[in-house]
């Protein structure tokens, strides 16, 4: 079976902060920008730590937005 890692895109401008792909990431790749703001002032998502993604896409099933993008790559 092929090794498969992902990589998630999100789209500063449109990220609210919600927190909730944060919390629904089992590989904990994701977390909210501490010291930065988007345009609207909401501190985004961003991946924290992009070695870990396993590309399993639960960021972006859950994002109310649709802001997330996941790419998925075997290796």
């Amino acid at each position: 079976m092929a090794k498969i890692s992902g990589a998630v895109v999100v789209d500063n401008e449109r990220c609210k902060g919600c927190n909730l792909c944060v919390v629904a990431c089992p590989a904990e790749v994701l977390a909210l920008q501490a010291k930065e703001v988007n345009d609207k002032g909401y501190h985004y998502a961003y991946m924290a730590n992009p070695d870990k993604c396993i590309g399993c896409a639960s960021c972006g099933y859950v994002c109310p937005d649709g802001c997330i993008t996941v790419y998925k790559v075997k290796i």
